[in-house]
């Protein structure tokens, strides 16, 4: 998924590129409608989601992402060349909505928000949507609970050249605002997928990819695996890590070594560790 930064050469909002509409009532119900997409349950039945800030907005135009509506307020604009994004959305059939600094104050999650939020459909994460290279590396996370940490890894994945983030057994969607926060636009850069543990471990079964799992109680440290060849390394939760059914699901169990009392990394930082190794040995051995 290609996920290059817009073309300085977007026009910017005049006169002749009018909005749609104008909103400075917060009863406004389309202003309702964009806060209640907080809500898992509202994101599931309406198929949308909501991605706010003028970055993670850029990454998915970019990515293919088309818009339904775009929510804007030029007095919360960091810079005038932003204004950009909004022939950009235009020439893509987003409907142009610019809102009040109250009104947009209201719709936003973040603290000290820029002024972009968007309305897009929920991204497409089922495992047939995949593509794979020849020698695929993906990750798999089951049941996170945190979507920073999601968030996080997506951002890794990115860096790294993951070929996918598969989130087994989830907590949460992958239109969690906080995901789309804490990932930056990566979330529109990393193929996302979304399975049950048996659909995931069948998945890769019929892939021919190998399972590295990583858990503390493994004898062999992440270094002295073979992290080679098409491999899905998988981590587990925060609290509790992965499952009796991935660990005997796995082909191999690496463990990182740790000299602290603390007993565990956080899952984000772990995953990043042997992504990282990953990388190196495939590296290495080109």
């Amino acid at each position: 998924m290609s996920c290059r930064p817009l073309s300085s050469r977007a026009g910017r909002h005049t006169r002749a590129n009018p909005v749609t509409l104008l909103i400075t009532s917060l009863q406004n119900p389309r202003v309702k409608d964009v806060v209640a997409l907080r809500d898992h349950r509202e994101r599931l039945r309406s198929g949308l989601m909501r991605v706010e800030g003028y970055e993670e907005l850029e990454f998915a135009l970019a990515s293919g992402a088309r818009p339904q509506s775009l929510f804007f307020c030029p007095e919360l604009f960091k810079n005038r060349e932003q204004a950009r994004l909004i022939e950009a959305a235009r020439h893509l059939g987003s409907e142009l909505i610019e809102v009040s600094q109250r009104v947009f104050e209201k719709m936003a999650y973040r603290d000290n928000p820029d002024g972009w939020l968007a309305i897009l459909p929920a991204l497409a994460a089922s495992l047939t949507d995949l593509r794979l290279g020849p020698s695929p590396m993906v990750v798999v996370a089951e049941a996170v609970e945190k979507p920073g940490n999601l968030g996080a890894m997506l951002r890794t994945a990115d860096a790294a050249g993951v070929d996918a983030l598969i989130a087994s057994a989830p907590l949460t969607d992958w239109s969690n605002p906080n995901i789309v926060r804490s990932s930056k636009g990566a979330l529109f850069c990393v193929p996302v997928a979304t399975a049950d543990n048996g659909t995931t471990l069948a998945w890769l079964r019929s892939h021919a990819i190998r399972i590295v799992a990583a858990t503390p109680q493994a004898t062999t440290t992440y270094t002295e695996a073979d992290l080679r060849g098409p491999i899905a390394i998988a981590v587990g939760s925060e609290k509790h890590g992965l499952s009796q059914e991935w660990l005997d699901a796995a082909d191999v169990r690496v463990r990182i070594p740790m000299s602290g009392r603390v007993n565990s990394l956080n899952v984000a930082t772990a995953a990043a560790l042997l992504i990282y190794e990953a990388v190196r040995q495939r590296s290495s051995s080109s």
